[in-house]
């Protein structure tokens, strides 16, 4: 770290702080600059434990006047490891970790460090819930600004779709607010934009009342998968009104570990991870096809409370395991899709490699393609490839296994990716999952973000700046 830059922070920035500045000789600053995703391994010039909004507005004033890259860390589940830069000043917003959840209104302001487990702790008390992915150590921030998958994507459309207000602290250092009627072109943006327009310190979300779920995997042998993808296919076919219905298809190599049984540890299966909103008898009634179809492997569905299901990928997904994603948005799944992804999903060389099929129709597709920059509301899937393993020396061949699979699937997309699951891959690529509200974010970054400061992300150029692949 240049000597000068440290001398500027300890003078400058450090006494105007709350919170403490991580820098490269502290004993912290290895682990403080880890993010989940082990592949990523990058070397920030020094960390900023933002205790409150005031932290993250002197970091944000500090970095643009001294023209240093800013990275900003929420969760730190990002894909590309986009919380952290190299040389970078990172604000690290994992203090700001508050909860308020209005049952009357069925709203709940969250802090932009909070993790899903925390929304869902506080929400799941009141019989509340939004939608929010599926493990819960995630980043309610960075999901959010990406679009926000999850079980209830069907019942209760993305996590932006129930988005209400957002506020921000801009490149120039000002804080504001978005929603509607305030700031509406940064409202508009910030809802599948990414991290391009400011640093998110909060947001305000609509619940809805979802506490008891019949959920859980239903697994078949790798063998099936042709059969089970084809029947799941159909299943989602028929219940296309039925928004109470959620289930993702996953390949998945299982856990070698408890609980799963001896026989299938270690083993990869094809299955369906459910996540039933409505009664127990409906769910169970929607469930006797999927389980006299072909006998299930193993059956664990049954009713939980929302947040089990939420965490139940955590055991086995801890950070630090070395992850190498590929993304795609499908419209219609192909029988030559099918095929390819039995093909692929049966050789997997990682420990936890899979893929996952999420649904993103039912309510999520009852919005337009322009109301929000999410574009792909004709999507019904959005499918993620990831080689994982907890090896670093086995780094190379989860990559060149998700490279090749999506390689050979892609041409049976339609084009584009759910931001969050991308890697680092270009502007053509990030231009592709925005279709045509790409120009339209290019505008907004222009007013709010004319010199590109916020560009340590799936980066969205100002309109007229040279556009580089």
């Amino acid at each position: 770290m240049d000597s000068t830059l440290k001398e500027r922070i300890a003078g400058t920035l450090a006494p105007t702080l709350r919170g403490p500045v991580v820098l490269p000789p502290d004993p912290d600053f290895d682990d403080a600059r880890r993010v989940y995703n082990g592949m990523i391994d990058r070397r920030p010039a020094a960390i900023v434990r933002c205790a409150d909004v005031t932290d993250v507005m002197a970091t944000v004033n500090f970095a643009r006047e001294n023209s240093e890259r800013l990275a900003v860390r929420g969760g730190g589940h990002n894909a590309a490891g986009l919380g952290v830069a190299d040389d970078a000043i990172v604000a690290d917003l994992g203090r700001l970790r508050g909860v308020h959840v209005n049952p009357d209104a069925a709203t709940a302001r969250v802090s932009g460090g909070c993790t899903l487990g925390d929304l869902d702790h506080a929400t799941h008390a009141f019989g509340l819930a939004v939608t929010g992915g599926i493990v819960s150590t995630t980043g309610v921030g960075g999901l959010t600004l990406g679009g926000g998958l999850g079980y209830l994507a069907r019942k209760c459309g993305l996590t932006i779709d129930n988005l209400l207000e957002v506020d921000m602290v801009l490149a120039d250092g000002r804080f504001v607010t978005a929603n509607e009627k305030e700031n509406a072109d940064l409202f508009w943006a910030v809802r599948g934009g990414g991290g391009n327009f400011g640093v998110a310190t909060s947001f305000v979300f609509r619940l809805h009342p979802v506490s008891t779920v019949y959920a859980g995997p239903t697994l078949w042998r790798v063998e099936d998968t042709v059969e089970m993808l084809a029947a799941y296919r159909g299943w989602m076919e028929e219940h296309d009104a039925d928004t109470d219905f959620y289930g993702f298809f996953l390949v998945q190599r299982l856990p070698a570990a408890e609980p799963f049984p001896p026989e299938l540890r270690g083993k990869t299966v094809c299955g369906v991870m459910w996540c039933m909103t409505g009664t127990i008898e409906q769910a169970e009634n929607a469930l006797k096809p999927v389980r006299a179809a072909r006998k299930p492997i193993l059956d664990w569905a049954g009713p939980m409370p929302y947040p089990a299901l939420q965490s139940m990928f955590d055991p086995f997904y801890p950070a630090g395991m070395q992850w190498y994603w590929k993304a795609d948005f499908v419209g219609e799944l192909s029988d030559k899709a099918i095929e390819i992804n039995a093909e692929y999903g049966k050789d997997s060389p990682g420990t936890l490699s899979s893929t996952h099929l999420y649904p993103v129709d039912g309510v999520a597709s009852r919005v337009g393609p322009t109301e929000t920059a999410w574009g792909y509301r004709d999507a019904k899937w959005a499918q993620v490839i990831v080689g994982v393993d907890p090896h670093p020396k086995n780094r190379d061949a989860i990559t060149r296994w998700s490279k090749s699979y999506w390689e050979a699937l892609h041409p049976h997309s339609l084009g584009g990716a759910y931001i969050n699951f991308m890697m680092e891959e270009g502007q053509e690529r990030i231009q592709a999952t925005y279709r045509g509200n790409y120009d339209r974010l290019a505008a907004v970054k222009r007013k709010y973000d004319p010199r590109n400061f916020f560009n340590a992300n799936q980066n969205i150029k100002p309109a007229g700046h040279r556009q580089t692949a």
